[in-house]
């Protein structure tokens, strides 16, 4: 069995799907890897890396594609500047592992489908215990919540630390995170380290004592919000009469704070509006808000995905690929779930698909030529 990593061609991405720390287990389950030249560069992973661990390197994108197994970080959904550009590449009996928005991207889903790959969503890796490894969505979050909080901390007018010195007392800065998963547990955790004053806020009531087991205080409003939760651990989509309500509660805390963290997003649809743009403008002078659900709109009124945002002299920041300025560990990372994931599925080099394993079954979108995922094949047809 031979996997093929290509070097990523979404704009700006950094990461490579398979690090050159992977290569030992994979060979364990007796998989060879043939990567792109120059596929890891700009993650700081040069060929000789991969070469030293025992990778093949391919002079061109079509020898990479001749592999039995395509490990992307990005495929088509998620790339729709190049993405479609690997498709003549694409066989029948071929696998493509990567990350594509499949519950967003109908249209590339079904272009792939047409190529007969068997297409596995990583995105969709089910939150159950036995897939906490292969979780890319969880890995990749901790590092955006570290992340947010550095680029915070360089545009805040502020220190983040209380400082007594002889030229005066500096108080913290106050810091409000707004979304309790994985990318906002970090960004917690980071702001606390960093001498923050930590607020946090999540709708899913479970989250208040990982809130406060971090050194935060738990924001809690006065909304009724019961079955918050989904079974997958996200936080539930609300209608809009609980938004309103969460709105107004949410900015009398924004109005106090010095950075706010926004890190609430639900899997394929928008971003839920949690700060006005009133609410902003509560803010003081030199305040810095970074929005981490950008991609998908964005949870502040004021976010331009990529794009920086100066209202009433408060700075808003919508970064879509935050994970990528530190590609060097989210490669890493990914690629020891992509790892996972894999020897899942094979064993001694041999491949093969369990329709009753629900980690497979909740992860593939295409087989044979169709669209086989449950949630895409009752959606509606693309025009």
């Amino acid at each position: 069995m031979k996997i093929g990593v290509p070097r990523e061609t979404f704009p700006g991405e950094r990461r490579v799907a398979v690090s050159p720390t992977s290569l030992a287990a994979l060979a364990k389950s007796g998989i060879e890897v043939v990567v792109e030249s120059g596929a890891g560069a700009l993650a700081g992973y040069p060929d000789a890396s991969y070469l030293e661990k025992g990778a093949t390197i391919a002079p061109n994108r079509q020898a990479v594609f001749d592999a039995d197994v395509i490990v992307q970080v990005r495929a088509a959904g998620e790339n729709l500047t190049h993405g479609h550009d690997d498709l003549k590449w694409m066989r029948p009996g071929q696998w493509i592992v990567a990350s594509c928005d499949a519950l967003s991207s109908r249209e590339s889903v079904e272009a792939i489908a047409k190529t007969g790959v068997t297409l596995f969503a990583l995105e969709l890796i089910p939150r159950i215990t036995r897939a906490q490894s292969m979780d890319i969505l969880s890995s990749q979050a901790s590092i955006a919540g570290y992340r947010a909080v550095l680029l915070a901390a360089m545009e805040l007018h502020k220190l983040f630390p209380m400082m007594m010195t002889a030229a005066g007392t500096l108080t913290a800065a106050k810091v409000f995170v707004l979304g309790a998963g994985v990318a906002g547990l970090q960004a917690i955790a980071t702001a606390k380290k960093m001498g923050g004053i930590v607020y946090g806020y999540d709708l899913r009531a479970a989250c208040r004592e990982q809130v406060e087991s971090l050194g935060g205080k738990f924001v809690e409003l006065q909304i009724a919000n019961s079955n918050a939760e989904d079974k997958g651990g996200y936080a539930k989509a609300m209608d809009e009469d609980f938004y309103r309500q969460q709105r107004a509660q949410l900015a009398q805390t924004v109005a106090l704070c010095d950075v706010v963290i926004t890190t609430a997003a639900i899997p394929g649809r928008k971003s839920p509006l949690l700060v006005t743009a009133d609410a902003v403008r509560r803010m003081q002078p030199g305040s810095v808000v970074v929005d981490l659900a950008a991609q998908r709109g964005g949870n502040c009124e004021l976010t331009k995905a990529d794009e920086r945002v100066i209202d009433s002299g408060v700075t808003i920041l919508g970064p879509t690929n935050i994970v990528s300025d530190a590609a060097f560990h989210a490669s890493l990372m990914f690629g020891n779930n992509v790892t996972k994931f894999l020897q899942n599925m094979i064993k001694a080099g041999q491949s093969s698909i369990n329709m009753e394993d629900e980690i497979v079954r909740e992860t593939m979108i295409t087989r044979d030529g169709n669209v086989v995922h449950a949630k895409l094949q009752n959606a509606p047809q693309a025009a």
